[in-house]
């Protein structure tokens, strides 16, 4: 065999184990070095089908049918100390932080979040913490919407519209209190079936004087309120009441042990 005849068949060898390699390279898992809406990233097996629509920033639509969808609740509260606590309820969904960037699997992803229609945030878990300084920085607003997200950010979507939640960030309404001619104020809530009316706000309340709280619930719980450290029985279908000394400034949150609700905030100044 000549010297050039046995080159080539070096190098035919060569090619030939290179391409070999290249295959086995994306035959395994789901890989990362894709870009989103290409390759592994266009799975239409039970990842869903990738739509030409994006969500409006540029992050395109993912649709799968809506039985079995990923879904979301978004709810806001106000944090003693400073912004807001957000909390995202998921159905059909788990955040993957482990995995983002890499190609969309069902159900799985992360979520972000929009102040008045701007990008604000990613989110990698069920609750997340708005400071007042991420406000300021994003421009205000008080439009919240969260939306889910697969890992290689596409936008999981149900009829060719993103699967989101929105709420409002704002002062909420006072909790009606009785007049404060006597130096007593009374703040009266109903639990019905999960629902407390009237719904969660704050009541101003001066330092020194008198608070009363007036609840009924339609299942037994325990009343508590934040920062006094005083607590209540809530037998069911019965009114209690419990009156202490607002002998503290700040933001006191008075909730529900067993079904976790907030029922108002007493601001004492």
């Amino acid at each position: 065999m000549t010297r050039a005849r046995r080159a080539r068949t070096a190098l035919a060898l060569l090619t030939a184990a290179l391409l070999a390699l290249g295959a086995g390279g994306c035959g395994g898992r789901a890989t990362t070095h894709h870009k989103p809406g290409t390759s592994h990233a266009e799975d239409t097996g039970s990842n869903g089908r990738l739509l030409k629509a994006d969500d409006g920033h540029g992050h395109r639509l993912r649709q799968v049918a809506a039985d079995g969808a990923p879904a979301l609740d978004l709810a806001v509260r106000a944090d003693p100390e400073d912004g807001w606590n957000v909390h995202l309820t998921v159905r059909g969904f788990r955040f993957t932080p482990d995995s983002v960037g890499g190609a969309a699997l069902a159900g799985r992803g992360h979520a972000r979040l929009f102040l008045d229609g701007r990008p604000l945030a990613r989110v990698y878990g069920p609750w997340f913490h708005l400071s007042e300084a991420l406000l300021r920085s994003a421009g205000g607003g008080t439009r919240l919407t969260a939306g889910l997200y697969a890992d290689d950010h596409t936008a999981w979507a149900v009829d060719a519209k993103p699967v989101r939640a929105a709420a409002t960030l704002g002062a909420a309404p006072a909790s009606p209190a009785a007049p404060p001619d006597d130096g007593t104020t009374t703040v009266t809530v109903t639990v019905e079936h999960g629902t407390v009316r009237p719904a969660p706000g704050r009541t101003e309340i001066a330092k020194g004087s008198t608070v009363r709280l007036r609840v009924r619930s339609d299942r037994d719980d325990t009343l508590h309120v934040h920062g006094y450290d005083k607590e209540a029985e809530l037998p069911a279908g019965r009114t209690v009441t419990l009156t202490f000394t607002a002998d503290r400034t700040g933001l006191f949150e008075v909730e529900t042990h067993e079904s976790d609700l907030l029922l108002t905030q007493l601001v004492v100044r």
